[in-house]
Formats: structure tokens, sequence, C-alpha cells
């Protein structure tokens, strides 16, 4: 079985800003460039051509759209003591992705728990880590702007390295 995820590389013209808080806070920073997760790490013996098939359906009607990202909120879960930089525009759209990518041979990977498009500029060891963290960037006033128009597939490897498999491009609707 391959662990893979797919997802959406935004490319911003102030990416250095989102780069030097990753380096400081996320430790996957330099394995996995920065990114908003559409469909979350999965196992399964599912083909590259099988998995690209699903995703040319789900992504069909789907036209490239504007993404921006702004404001600095924190998220204490289960899964850890989280950074995340706020999808302000683009929201909508990223849950119908989302939605559509976790139908047909991905339904069964989908989980109970809401989707909340964000990006994730840190994860913390303990909760003190944390708002020390936050209270570091939390009035960080800058903005990113782009637009999305291409899904990725990634393989995670060995080491947790993002290993890109396929990328599928939104298609302008006329």
């Amino acid at each position: 079985m391959r662990e893979r995820t797919i997802m959406i590389f935004p490319k911003f013209n102030n990416m250095e800003i989102i780069d030097s808080i990753r380096k400081k806070y996320d430790p996957l920073a330099d394995l996995v460039r920065p990114h908003i997760t559409l469909v979350f790490p999965f196992h399964s013996d599912i083909t590259d051509a099988e998995l690209g098939s699903h995703i040319e359906n789900a992504i069909s009607g789907i036209s490239p759209f504007s993404l921006h990202l702004a404001g600095i909120f924190k998220q204490e879960d289960a899964f850890g003591n989280y950074l995340f930089l706020d999808v302000k525009e683009g929201k909508k759209e990223l849950i119908r992705l989302h939605d559509r990518l976790y139908s047909g041979v991905l339904s069964s990977f989908s989980a109970e728990i809401p989707y909340s498009p964000h990006m994730t500029l840190g994860k913390l060891e303990s909760r003190t880590s944390l708002n020390t963290a936050y209270e570091a960037v939390k009035n960080l006033s800058e903005s990113f702007c782009t637009v999305a128009d291409t899904i990725s597939v990634e393989k995670i490897g060995e080491q947790g390295e993002s290993i890109l498999l396929m990328e599928k491009k939104l298609r302008q609707l006329y």
C-alpha cells in the first residue's frame, strides 16, 4: 500500500513570509511545500491511473478560482497544536473540491470531521509552545493572493518527504 495525499500548492508573490514562519514552527517545512490539503494522507492500493481518472471526474466543471489567505489562528485538537493561515476567499470552492474528491474510489477514506480549509504554518509540541508561537505571528497583516488552477497528488516518502506523482489542471468553463 502507498500513502498519498491530494493538495493545492498555491504560488504567492510573497511566499517567503510563509516559508520563514514554517521554517520556525513546522517540522514538515523542509519536506513539503506550503499547501492546502484537499484529501488527507491515505493508504491505498488504488493505482495512479485510477486515482488520476477519479480526480479528472471530480474536478470536471470546476474552473480556476481566486484564493486569498490572511490571518493566523491557532487550533488545539486530537491531532496536535497548530498554527493555521486562514482562507478568506476560495473557501467554498475548496470545500466543493474536497467533497467531490472524497467520493467514488476515495469515499471510504472520508472522515466524519468537518473540512475547514487552511494552510498549516506550524505544528508545535505543546500548548505553551503553540501560545508562544502564536503571540509571535498573530499580528501578521500580510495577505496572500493567487489563482488556484492545479490539483496535485503526492506520495509520502520514507522520510515524510513529498514526492509529486501527478498534477491535474482545473479548466476554464466557457
